[in-house]
C-alpha cells in the first residue's frame, strides 16, 4: 500500500511539473490592445459592423483592417472612445452600417408564437427560452438588442422595445470634467494659514 502511495505521488509530481514547464514555455500572450477595444465595444454581437461579432471587430481594429466607426450600437460616445485609445481623429458614424438607436430589447407576442425555433437559432446571446412547438419568450436582462431575431421570424411575433431609463441603467450625458486634486499637504497648509 504505501509503494503505491508512493509510486502515484512520484508520478503526481513529475507530471505536474512536466505541465508547469510546458504552461510556460508555450504561452499565448493575448493582444491587451485587442482587449482594450473589446471591453469599449456595447457586446450586442449584432454583426452591424460586418464582422460576426464584438471580438472579431475588435481584431480587425486593432490590425488595421477595420475602422472605428461601424458601429451603430455603440454609437457616437462609443467611436469618440475607439478614436481616443488609439490615438486617430473622431470619425462620425458610418451610415452603411446602420444608424444610432436608443437600446431596445426584443419581445415576443406569446399569443402569436409558433415555436418555429428560428428566433432562437438567431440569436447569438441565447436571450430567448423555448422550445419546438411550444412558445418562446425573451429573457431580458440578457437580450441585447441586436435586432436578429426580428427577420426570421415567419409569423412576425417579435418586435423591440425601446428600453426606459431607470436607476440601473442610467447614464451621465453630459461631458466629464476632471476634477484637479491637489495634495493633502498643501491643502492642510492652506486651511491652517
Amino acid at each position: 500500500m504505501f509503494i503505491a502511495l508512493t509510486i502515484m505521488l512520484g508520478l503526481a509530481l513529475v507530471l505536474g511539473a512536466f505541465l508547469g514547464y510546458a504552461a510556460l514555455k508555450f504561452k499565448v500572450e493575448g493582444d491587451p490592445l485587442i482587449a482594450r477595444i473589446d471591453a469599449i465595444l456595447p457586446q450586442t454581437q449584432c454583426g452591424q459592423c460586418g464582422f460576426p461579432g464584438c471580438k472579431p471587430y475588435a481584431t480587425a481594429i486593432a490590425e488595421g483592417r477595420a475602422d472605428i466607426n461601424q458601429c451603430p450600437p455603440g454609437g457616437d460616445a462609443g467611436v469618440h472612445l475607439l478614436a481616443d485609445l488609439m490615438g486617430m481623429e473622431y470619425k462620425p458614424l458610418n451610415a452603411e452600417n446602420g444608424a444610432e438607436k436608443p437600446k431596445s430589447v426584443a419581445f415576443i407576442d406569446e399569443e402569436i408564437c409558433i415555436g418555429c425555433t428560428l428566433c432562437i437559432q438567431a440569436c447569438p446571446v441565447d436571450a430567448i427560452l423555448g422550445a419546438a412547438k411550444h412558445m418562446h419568450t425573451i429573457i431580458a436582462s440578457e437580450c441585447t438588442g441586436c435586432e436578429l431575431c426580428v427577420a426570421p421570424c415567419p409569423v412576425d411575433c417579435i418586435s423591440m422595445e425601446t428600453v426606459g431609463e431607470t436607476p440601473d441603467n442610467w447614464k451621465w450625458k453630459y461631458p466629464m470634467i476632471p476634477i484637479k486634486s491637489m495634495p493633502i499637504t498643501s491643502l492642510a497648509i492652506e486651511s491652517a494659514v
